[in-house]
């Protein structure tokens, strides 16, 4: 078995506010619709893939000296976002797949990556991870592997981070191979990320919500075009310029992570949704999640 699907999978907390699951304390009037829509449609075609345990990179668990792996098996906790704490106050609980973390971890490190696991039981889970996961999959019914990431372009740059990830995503399908796993791949990252600097007086008044440059817009249109006529080999050349030119929060490394780990596919992605939440662009995208869409292969990335 492999990876059977991969899902770009915008982690906005104002997505999950605006659905008033029981696990968030704060209430919406909604918001956002066209975003929670695609998702909708997303979890509908997911329902048709067979997969066993989801596998998340996040941009909002950031290390310094390595990628980290949550390596216990079970976390509970409170989520509050640091900077929305009126909308995101989530109280989670998930499961983790361990061996397969540690399978991960191992081979990236046989690969010359540095990893670590993380075994604090008191460890809150980042929001993103959180909100990407709820938002692909409510019922919390599959356990999950997480993983940080490494900040490369903090100290290099953003050619460093699409090197590392690339090996990431190279070692992460591997060892999904090895242990035969069904796995779907999500990669919790927004596209262009200027934020509006002042909230609105209602959060979810659809009327103040506008992408925040025009060049971001742009920009944004260029890689979910190249997205869907199947150029990811090409979307990953022009990540670095793509990621100062919008100011995107690919800096993480995490969609360049998600691609590798399909072996950069070219089937056309299925485009679920784009839209904006306070000025920055999201996009819901799948490969293999669309009935209309071939199955990804079975191998893995060389």
């Amino acid at each position: 078995m492999s990876i059977v699907a991969g899902v770009l999978a915008p982690h906005p907390p104002h997505l999950v506010y605006a659905e008033n699951p029981p696990q968030n304390e704060a209430t919406s009037e909604g918001g956002w619709e066209m975003l929670r829509w695609g998702y909708e449609r997303l979890r509908r075609d997911l329902q048709q893939v067979d997969y066993d345990v989801i596998v998340v990179h996040t941009p909002h668990w950031q290390t310094y000296v390595g990628t980290h792996f949550l390596g216990l098996p079970h976390f509970k906790n409170k989520s509050v976002d640091p900077i929305f704490p009126n909308l995101f106050r989530y109280n989670y609980e998930m499961d983790v797949d361990v061996e397969l973390a540690e399978a991960i971890s191992e081979q990236a490190a046989a690969d010359g990556l540095v990893t670590k696991m993380m075994r604090n039981p008191d460890f809150r889970v980042d929001y993103g991870t959180i909100t990407s996961c709820h938002l692909v999959r409510p019922q919390w019914d599959k356990p999950i592997v997480c993983m940080s990431s490494q900040r490369s372009s903090a100290f290099y740059n953003v050619d460093v981070t699409t090197a590392q990830a690339t090996a990431l995503g190279r070692a992460t399908a591997t060892a999904i191979d090895k242990l035969g796993r069904k796995a779907l791949v999500l990669a919790s990252n927004s596209l262009s990320h200027r934020h509006f600097t002042h909230e609105a007086p209602v959060p979810e008044d659809m009327t103040n919500e506008h992408v925040h440059t025009y060049m971001g817009q742009l920009w944004d249109t260029r890689l979910i075009e190249m997205m869907r006529a199947g150029h990811t080999r090409e979307l990953v050349d022009i990540m670095p310029e793509y990621t100062e030119q919008a100011v995107s929060e690919t800096d993480a490394g995490t969609l360049t992570w998600m691609l590798s780990a399909l072996d950069f596919p070219t089937i056309p992605a299925e485009l679920y949704a784009y839209g904006t939440v306070i000025g920055t662009g999201n996009a819901v995208v799948g490969w293999g999640t669309s009935p209309a869409q071939p199955r990804l292969s079975a191998g893995v990335a060389p």
